[in-house]
């Protein structure tokens, strides 16, 4: 019998070791990472944050000399880029701010709501209005549990942020429900 081994499968990013700096590991934002920095920068992680996430992730990649030039090289793209992108992002904020969705939910005789409405019910809301929000974009001070408007602010990125006027009202069963004799 042939005597088989087994190769051990590795990930190619992590039989290597990260080059250090001062504060951490050094990457280039492959992408804008909130709260990290904008595309193009280098940054100082820790080792774990930069192996487990931003690396798998396609997020960051190693900061060597060739990757900081070829970043600079094309700098003028990127700012492009990024400018219109913030442009796209300002128009769906003003597309937004016009915007007014309208939520049915249960409710008592004094407006209260059996449950409440979170940000899953306003995104979903705001999905059927053909604007593709995500659930952590929206933020709401607490849910909603009563009828009435509501302005829900909506995060969409780069310190731009839209509001959406809410409006929460009984369900059409309930009313036609509460109005029979």
């Amino acid at each position: 019998m042939a005597n088989i081994k087994s190769k051990k499968q590795s990930v190619p990013h992590r039989n290597k070791r990260l080059p250090k700096g001062p504060h951490g590991v050094e990457l280039l934002l492959v992408q804008t990472v909130e709260h990290l920095g904008k595309q193009g920068e280098v940054v100082q992680v820790r080792p774990g944050y930069a192996n487990n996430y931003l690396i798998p992730q396609g997020l960051a990649t190693l900061a060597t000399d060739h990757h900081k030039r070829m970043v600079e090289k094309h700098r003028a793209q990127l700012e492009a880029i990024e400018r219109a992108r913030l442009s796209s992002l300002q128009a769906l904020a003003a597309d937004l701010a016009k915007q007014s969705v309208t939520i049915e939910a249960n409710a008592n005789d004094e407006g209260h709501l059996y449950g409440s409405v979170g940000a899953v019910e306003v995104a979903n809301a705001l999905k059927k209005a053909n604007f593709h929000i995500a659930t952590d974009q929206v933020r709401l001070k607490g849910p909603l549990k009563e009828l009435g408007l509501y302005t829900i602010e909506v995060h969409l990125g780069h310190e731009i942020n839209a509001e959406v006027k809410v409006w929460v009202v009984p369900s059409v069963a309930e009313e036609g429900a509460a109005g029979a004799p």
